[in-house]
């Protein structure tokens, strides 16, 4: 159990177990040391192309060793021959190839040798090869018979195997090898029997060494062979072969062994080597050749043969291959045997080698030296390369091992062991070096050491010494070993910190000591944080072809910044730092960015971050999500007539199961190319059973559905028609349409091809008036209508339509009640009569028109009236005709929007799809008298401290006989408080102005005017205006603000023959006189001559001009006096000046059905239009018709207005003005 330390000082310790370094350890060349070989060359060869050859040997020991060489045993002198290159301080020397080399061919040996001791090498064998040669010969031509066996010697050159041989001819094409013709492993080209086709005048051998890249050529040989030929033959060529060959008929007979050899033989093969075991016969028939092992099992694996069965090859031998293989050559007239006992042998190895090391004085020596091989291989021992002489050793030498007791510093030597069996030598060396010297630290003092926090902490401390030493570790300042668990010393004298901590950074020192002495070195040990990762999403998944966007988010020390490195990795493979596949793949920083996600791009994506100290990873799972691969391998099964099962195999689902499968057809009769959706199969089901239609070629195709989307569709299947047969239904939707009266045109939807079952389709129409005819008129068509003509205006047709084909007629159809056509309804509504509601709305009632006199389906009524004339001035109008139209079957209806106090005409009709019936006898109604309009302007025309005169204009319709006029106003100072509205009756209604006294000074008021009829009042005119201060002057001087100008202010829109009064003021004039004032009245057309040339004349124009400067400057002050205006709430400035406009829209449309839009004042006792009291109405919304431009529904919804012309009074804005003088132009 780990055990709590404190940091100061105060350390709990363990002593730490003595270790004995010395042999792990590899001498420092600064002590003392016997020579070892470190490299040497091994067997070599000399080629001819080489420049030189280089026998390389080199040793270390303390003191520097020299060298010298054996040449086969004997002494070598480098100097013996100036092509040798001898290396300084070195073994290695290098032969030049000049000249003649081959007294350099042989097997050599390096000894390094200093006082200590002698290191010797292994044999190097160095092979000088002579250019191979076939020797210059004149080859007889071999002539033979018809049958006879025959080998072609090849006797290739010897040379640096391997070796390769080829047979061919002159024009280097190779000569062809079989059962009968082949060659043996020596090159020898074998005919187990001649044919004359193998008469030929070069057949050549081809030598080829690679090694020495040369290729020779023996001589060609000449081989002719003849027919066998007797003195009395006289038949045939043919007869005289096939006679031929009978003689030379013969059983197998070995060439390869030779007979000579005898029926066995014996072989032996290195273990780890190849077996090659060869038979060759002759024997006509060809012999065929067979393999068996006689003694034991023939390899687990049939063993290879070769050359046409010639040759039995077994590769990587083992002592399980040895024993008697026995091949066999047979053929028709017999058999020929041969055995081969075959030994398994191999060269010599190591069992145990002498190991020797770093001894101190007084101790004990034993070297073992074991080997295996077969030959048991002969042991040797040397020393210092010189075999040991047993009368001078003073220790004890056997075959296996060499001992030595109570070591000395002279016993330092090196002992070599050989072992050598007749396939080879195998060397080991010992060196025993008896040292004694103090503790040697030889990592450096004061090293740093770095590691993270719960990773492992190595402090190294390398020391030699002789006699071992003792190592302990200590921390800070403490003298006392470490302990617990977590430290733990190695044989090298390594100090391991397990799971560090931060509290694990500080110094520690390592002491080494000996008998000899003591050393101590110190190390620094610092404790970083780990490195942490984070990736972000962890496991996305994405819709192929979106985007996807990793961020790799990471902690790490400080210290660690310089050595940080962020890489990526896909499924353990590092992706590059720069963008991936074109661009497709994008790495920046510590993001991995695919702009379009393929769906090869799934799998782990690790983020990899190290430091010079650690390394740290995280995953991201990134899974692609795609709609399914289409489905493949579309099978047919279970055929019926209406029926067949269809099969297939889902293809890949991309990480979003299959939900349903869409099973689509196509047919080539009606519409080829086109799919249609069959079927619908849920969840992953592979399989369904299809219903199907008569008389189709289908094809099938499937498409699989997932989260994701539809997959694209499988490879069509293959077709399946199905056989023809009668209509399973009959049309649908018959109906009856007309264009004429006396005509009726059955219509009905078409069967689909797919319903037609069969060919040859056709539709039976039968029709009878119902209640009238018994029997049933029939038509066979092929249309889907049929017209029939002189039939009785709109009276019911019972119908029936049945599809009929080649196979027979389809089900009984059903019978459908249709009219003939229609015509215009003949009479007009009667007892129309008009209830007057109010001004501008009446209520209509009339009696509907009988059923047999509306001649079709009846689709309601309209309405139809026009104005005669105005009960106020009694002018007749030119008649504008409105309509509304009343849907259905109904005896009323509303007309809103009529013109108060007028005489009005109106009409009713019936109509119906055919159009519309008579109308009515006109009926005269009047609407009663309404409320007037609004003046059409209010005007302040004088202002004084405390009066003002006020003028206004007619309404633009009276809407009866004018009562007079109401008058009203109030305070709406600066404040957010109004004043109490004050009423004025002007009871005399041609009085247009009118002079309020008893205001206040310096007081802004808000004035309205309406016109009144005995129906009420209508909506006011408004007006706003400031009173003088006290004291004012109310005169001023016209040159003070009128200057004279070439300009004209003419004043337009004047009536001829009627008096004017033009009166010219500004606003901010602290008075209340006009600036220029004049009555004028205007001339009739008759009197315009007169008057043309005035504007020619001086003085006029400069009087307008004069005018027109002094308007302009007055506008302008004007303009900048308003801004500056007071203020109040918002609610009731828009309550103090509502829309004209809107209020005119709606006075119009609902007259007094209306509510006002005017609310009255804050702080008003009574509504400025309380007079005018909202009428409700009890009517129903159905009552309204439709007109031109609407309607309203049977339910009583609205569409639209009634039609007609409406005139719109022009309403003069009464935005309000905080100038003390409105100025009206």
């Amino acid at each position: 159990m780990e055990m709590l330390l404190s940091t100061k000082g105060i350390t709990i310790c363990l002593f730490f177990f003595v270790l004995s370094l010395a042999a792990a350890i590899e001498i420092p060349l600064s002590v003392s040391q016997l020579p070892t070989i470190t490299e040497q060359s091994h067997a070599q060869v000399a080629y001819p192309f080489d420049e030189d050859f280089t026998m390389k040997c080199e040793a270390r020991g303390n003191p520097q060793p020299t060298f010298n060489w054996t040449k086969d045993g004997k002494p070598f002198d480098l100097s013996s021959d100036p092509r040798i290159v001898p290396s300084n301080n070195s073994g290695t020397f290098v032969i030049q190839n000049r000249g003649l080399i081959n007294n350099f061919q042989g097997k050599y040996r390096c000894f390094a040798s200093n006082v200590l001791g002698t290191a010797m090498s292994e044999e190097i064998e160095l092979i000088v090869p002579s250019v191979p040669k076939f020797p210059k010969e004149k080859i007889e031509p071999l002539d033979v018979e018809h049958g006879d066996s025959v080998i072609l010697h090849c006797n290739p050159p010897k040379g640096i195997p391997p070796l390769h041989i080829y047979w061919m001819n002159i024009d280097l094409q190779h000569i062809p090898q079989d059962e009968r013709v082949s060659m043996s492993l020596k090159g020898d080209l074998y005919f187990a029997n001649v044919e004359e086709s193998d008469s030929r005048s070069d057949y050549c051998c081809f030598a080829a060494f690679p090694r020495l890249r040369t290729i020779v050529q023996k001589m060609p040989m000449t081989l002719r062979v003849s027919r066998l030929k007797h003195a009395n033959d006289s038949g045939s060529p043919n007869a005289a072969v096939t006679k031929a060959n009978f003689i030379k008929e013969r059983k197998p007979k070995l060439l390869i062994p030779p007979e000579s050899a005898g029926s066995s033989s014996s072989v032996t093969v290195i273990k780890g080597g190849v077996l090659l075991l060869e038979c060759i016969a002759e024997g006509l028939p060809t012999p065929h050749l067979s393999w068996v092992k006689v003694t034991g099992n023939m390899p687990k694996e049939e063993p290879e043969t070769e050359n046409f069965g010639k040759t039995l090859k077994i590769e990587q031998v083992t002592a399980a291959d040895e024993g008697t293989y026995q091949c066999t050559a047979s053929n028709p007239l017999g058999r020929a045997r041969h055995e081969f006992h075959v030994h398994v042998e191999e060269p010599p190895q190591w069992l145990k080698k002498p190991e020797g090391g770093v001894y101190s004085v007084g101790t004990n020596l034993v070297l073992l030296c074991e080997a295996i091989g077969n030959p048991e291989p002969s042991i040797q021992w040397k020393l210092n390369g010189m075999p040991i002489d047993g009368r001078t050793f003073r220790g004890r030498v056997s075959t296996r091992e060499i001992s030595l007791t109570n070591l000395q510093l002279q016993d330092s030597a090196v002992f070599q062991c050989e072992a050598t069996n007749k396939h080879g030598t195998i060397l080991a060396s010992a060196n025993v070096n008896v040292l004694n010297i103090a503790p040697l630290i030889l990592t450096p003092d004061e090293e740093n050491y770095a590691t993270v926090v719960g990773y492992s902490a190595f402090l190294h401390c390398d020391i030699f010494a002789s006699p071992a030493a003792d190592v302990r570790w200590t921390k800070d300042d403490s003298i006392e070993p470490l302990s617990t668990f977590r430290y733990e010393l190695n044989k090298n004298g390594t100090l391991e910190i397990r799971d560090t901590k931060k509290e694990d950074s500080g110094s520690y020192a390592c002491w080494a000591a000996n008998s000899v002495g003591k050393r101590a070195i110190t190390a620094n040990l610092d404790i970083r944080d780990a490195t942490k990762l984070v990736v972000t999403p962890k496991s996305p998944r994405v819709l192929k072809s979106h985007s996807i966007l990793l961020k790799c988010q990471a902690e790490y020390d400080p210290h660690l910044k310089h050595s940080f490195k962020l890489s990526w990795r896909k499924d353990g493979d590092e992706l590059p730092v720069n963008s991936t596949e074109g661009g497709r793949i994008i790495l920046e920083r510590d993001t991995l960015f695919i702009p379009s996600v393929l769906l090869e791009d799934q799998g782990v994506y690790t983020c990899v971050a190290s430091t010079a100290l650690d390394a740290a990873e995280a995953e991201a799972h990134l899974i692609v999500l795609d709609v399914p691969d289409p489905p493949e391998d579309l099978q047919l099964s279970e055929n019926q007539n209406r029926s067949v099962r269809l099969s297939w195999r889902a293809g890949a689902s991309h990480n979003s199961p299959v939900n349903e499968s869409i099973i689509e057809f196509e047919e080539n009769r009606w519409e080829p190319g086109r799919w249609q959706e069959l079927s619908r199969v849920p969840g992953n089901d592979t399989t369904a059973l299809l219903s199907l239609a008569p008389y189709v070629n289908y094809q099938f195709r499937v498409v699989s559905v997932n989260a994701v989307g539809r997959s694209q569709p499988s490879k069509p299947s293959l077709r399946y028609a199905t056989p023809p047969a009668a209509p399973d239904k009959n049309p649908e939707n018959i109906r009856v349409e007309a264009s004429e009266p006396n005509e009726m045109v059955m219509k009905w939807e078409p069967l689909k091809p797919v319903e037609r079952n069969g060919p040859g389709l056709e539709y039976k129409v039968s029709w009878r008036q119902r209640g009238v005819e018994e029997d049933w008129n029939e038509e066979l068509v092929k249309k889907h209508s049929l017209s029939v003509r002189n039939v009785p205006t709109f009276v019911p047709y019972e119908i029936k339509v049945q599809a009929v084909n080649n196979l027979g007629s389809g089900p009984e159809p059903n019978v459908t009640i249709g009219y003939s056509g229609e015509d215009v309804p003949d009479a007009a509504p009667s007892g129309v009569s008009v209830e007057v509601v109010n001004s501008t709305l009446v209520k209509v009632f009339w009696f509907g028109i009988p059923r047999d006199r509306v001649r079709g389906h009846l689709r309601g009524y309209k309405v139809s009236w026009w104005k005669t004339k105005s009960l106020l001035d009694g002018k007749r109008h030119h008649p504008e005709k409105h309509f509304l139209t009343f849907v259905g079957d109904r005896n009323y209806g509303m007309i809103p929007g009529l013109e108060p106090f007028s005489e009005f005409r109106l009409t009713v009709l019936a109509f119906n799809s055919r159009g519309d019936g008579p109308e009515s006898s006109p009926v005269v109604f009047e609407t009663p008298e309404g409320v007037p309009e609004q003046p059409r302007f209010l005007r302040i025309m004088n202002f004084d401290k405390d009066s003002v005169t006020l003028s206004w204009g007619l309404p633009k319709k009276a809407n009866g006989h004018l009562t007079g006029y109401i008058l009203q106003y109030q305070i709406i100072n600066e404040t957010h408080e109004v004043g109490a509205v004050s009423d004025v009756s002007v009871a005399n209604r041609s009085v247009l102005s009118w002079r309020l006294a008893g205001l206040s000074p310096s007081t802004k008021y808000k004035f309205y005017i309406k016109a009144c009829t005995a129906k009420g009042c209508g909506k006011a005119a408004t007006e706003e205006g400031l009173t003088l201060a006290q004291g004012s002057k109310g005169s001023g001087r016209i040159s003070d603000a009128v200057k004279p100008t070439p300009k004209v202010r003419p004043s337009e829109a004047l009536e001829p023959g009627t008096e004017y009064t033009i009166r010219l003021v500004t606003k901010n004039w602290v008075d209340n006189n006009s600036i220029f004032e004049d009555v004028i009245e205007t001339r009739g057309r008759a009197y315009a001559g007169i008057y043309e040339g005035i504007s020619t004349q001086g003085w006029f124009i400069g009087l307008m001009c004069a005018i027109a400067l002094l308007t302009l400057l007055l506008l302008t002050i004007c303009f900048v006096r308003r801004n500056k205006g007071g203020k109040y709430s918002v609610k009731e400035k828009e309550d103090l000046h509502p829309d004209p406009e809107a209020q005119s829209i709606k006075d119009e449309i609902f007259g007094e059905y209306s509510d006002s839009d005017e609310k009255p004042l804050k702080g008003s006792l009574q509504s400025l239009n309380g007079d005018i009291k909202a009428t409700g109405s009890a009517d129903s919304l159905v009552d309204y018709g439709e007109g031109e431009h609407g309607m309203f529904n049977e339910d009583g919804s609205f569409i639209g207005a009634y039609s007609g012309s409406k005139e719109k009074g022009s309403v003069e804005s009464t935005g309000s003005s905080t100038a003390t003088f409105p100025l009206h132009a």
